[in-house]
Parts: structure tokens; C-alpha cells; sequence
């Protein structure tokens, strides 16, 4: 469902990321994780065709990020970290105009919307001021907005960031529950998020691909009894290699 080889992406001097090859098939979570600077942003930016890479290949769902841009955003759903809304329109007002951007009209957009209200814990809050939304709130309302055309890869950068634990519940269960039915890949720095959600877990630092594995292989394969362990024990791997 993704393919990525010989990923690099260059900003002037900086090596953001450096010949990244690797595969997700359909259905997987994938968790990625790394410390702040590991490119973690970059790399769901490149594969949401928010920016072009450098050099190398990247297909989702066997089509090119670079040639055929539009179609891998119709498959695609993309939340990112910094929160884009428009803050005097309504929830229901935004989820709209988004859902018609994509393409849904008429009562299947009306009964699409109504799905997402209920799975991203939004009722209620159907003729709320986005601009007067909490933090937890808006990110729900985005995370609906990401469903909305019912995207066969979805993108989540940092998705729970700065929430308080009720809100960061909703939205893991919202996400979560798309496993084996949707391809995800997410960002956090949740390591406990990671280990209960994740197929996989990819480690990124300093642009390179440290590990791929399940969140138990890369604890036994380290010896250690954590997930937080395992993660920086192989970011030490690769500082020291």
C-alpha cells in the first residue's frame, strides 16, 4: 500500500531524511517514532504530497506521489500537526465545505457527516465556533475531516499531542479502531500509545531508518522490558555507528 525506496529529502545543506526504503501493506498501523528532528514530519508530508522529495520513489497504493499528486490526495487523509481550520466557521458548516472539496454531495455527504460526528465524539458541538473550540475538540473535528472521504491511507502527525487524557482517548479510539481495515501511519512520542496501537513501529533518527518491527520484536530483539527502552536503546545503536 506504501512504497518508499531510496527516499532523500534535502532542505539546502540539511539531510532530513536519507535513503529511506521500506514497505506498509494495507490494513497496518504503523507507528512513527524518533526524537524531535528525526524527520518524522518531513516524511508524512512527502507521502501526503505536501512537498515533492529530493530524490527517490514513493507510491501509494501503487501510484506516484510526484506524477499523479491529485489522485494520491483523493486516497489519501491527512492531519497535520499544526491545526488548520477557519475559526469562524461552525463544525458542521467546515465538515461540510471540507466534504464537498471531496467530492461528496447531496445525502451521501449529509450521512457521511453524521457517521463522523458520532465515531470522533462531536455531538453536540455541531453549531460550535470552531475558533471557540478546545484543543481536544478541534483536533476530533480535524480527524473527521481526514475520514471524510474515506481514505484508503491515513496520515496523523502527533494526532494526541498536548491533550488531556480524556480527549487523547477519543482520539486514539477514533484512529484505532481503523486497524486492518484502513492503512494508518501515525506520529507520537507516546511510547505507550505506540505499543497498544501499532502493527509496527518505525524508529527514525537523523533522517535514517534505525528499525521496522513489532513493537515486541524490538523489545526482545534489545533485551530490554519497555518499548520506551527498546526505542532509545537502538537510537544509541545508531548514534554510535
Amino acid at each position: 500500500m506504501i512504497e518508499v525506496s531510496h527516499l532523500r529529502q534535502q532542505f539546502g545543506r540539511v539531510t532530513a531524511l536519507s535513503n529511506l526504503s521500506f514497505r506498509v501493506e494495507r490494513g497496518e498501523l504503523i507507528g512513527l517514532i524518533g526524537p524531535s528532528g528525526a524527520g518524522k514530519t518531513t516524511l508524512l508530508r512527502v507521502l501526503s504530497t505536501y512537498m515533492a522529495p529530493t530524490a527517490g520513489t514513493v507510491l501509494l497504493g501503487g501510484v506516484d506521489v510526484v506524477s499523479d499528486s491529485l489522485r494520491v490526495r483523493r486516497m489519501t487523509g491527512y492531519l497535520p500537526e499544526k491545526d488548520p481550520i477557519y475559526p469562524e466557521m461552525r463544525v458542521m458548516e467546515y465538515l461540510g465545505f471540507r466534504a464537498r472539496l471531496r467530492g461528496l454531495s447531496g445525502r451521501t455527504r449529509i450521512k457521511r457527516l453524521r457517521e463522523l460526528i458520532g465515531r470522533c465524539g462531536l455531538a453536540g458541538l455541531e453549531r460550535a465556533l470552531m475558533g471557540n473550540l478546545s484543543k481536544g475538540e478541534v483536533r476530533r473535528v480535524l480527524l473527521a475531516d481526514c475520514l471524510a472521504g474515506e481514505p484508503e491511507i491515513i496520515l496523523l502527525d502527533e494526532p494526541t499531542l498536548g491533550l488531556d487524557p480524556l480527549n487523547g482517548d477519543r482520539i486514539r479510539t477514533s484512529f484505532g479502531s481503523l486497524k486492518g481495515e484502513r492503512t494508518v501511519m501515525f506520529s507520537t512520542h507516546d511510547m505507550a500509545e505506540a505499543e497498544a496501537l501499532a502493527s509496527r513501529v518505525m524508529i527514525l533518527n537523523h533522517g535514517l531508518l534505525m528499525a521496522f518491527e513489532t513493537p515486541a520484536q524490538l523489545i526482545r530483539n534489545r533485551g530490554v522490558s519497555t518499548l520506551a527502552e527498546a526505542v532509545k536503546a537502538v537510537v544509541q545503536e545508531g548514534g554510535a555507528a
